[in-house]
């Protein structure tokens, strides 16, 4: 594996521990994490209240190539759509009201690497019922 690579894989494992403690302080449980199936992954799974979330992280170190939660593309919506409903059926339990939400993080990166570097707090976007 590649340099850019592990960079990559190490920014979006921050950017999901991110996102699911900014989740967890706005009352979200967390059920599951990179739930995975051979169709894809699903990164987090949630409840909020009486909805079962699914919610797919997005994360950057900057802006270069647009905001982290545009790179949910209509495929790849389509694609989470499927994996939740595999997730539905696995877990044999059922709900009523069920989302899809985007949580964006923007971890900005200092010239020694890591955001404490740089002396700024990462950018969270949580958006609900995004698909």
């Amino acid at each position: 594996m590649g340099v850019v690579m592990a960079e990559n894989m190490t920014l979006g494992a921050e950017g999901e521990q991110i996102a699911a403690d900014f989740l967890t302080t706005q009352g979200m449980e967390i059920v599951e994490r990179n739930w995975r199936s051979r169709n894809g992954e699903i990164d987090l799974i949630a409840r909020d209240g009486h909805h079962l979330v699914f919610i797919e992280v997005k994360t950057r170190s900057g802006t270069g190539y647009g905001l982290p939660s545009e790179a949910v593309t209509a495929a790849k919506q389509r694609r989470i759509r499927m994996l939740a409903i595999e997730w539905l059926r696995s877990s044999g339990n059922y709900w009523q009201r069920i989302r899809f939400d985007v949580v964006s993080v923007l971890v900005h990166r200092g010239r020694n690497r890591g955001s404490e570097a740089s002396g700024e707090q990462p950018v969270i976007e949580h958006i609900a019922d995004a698909f």
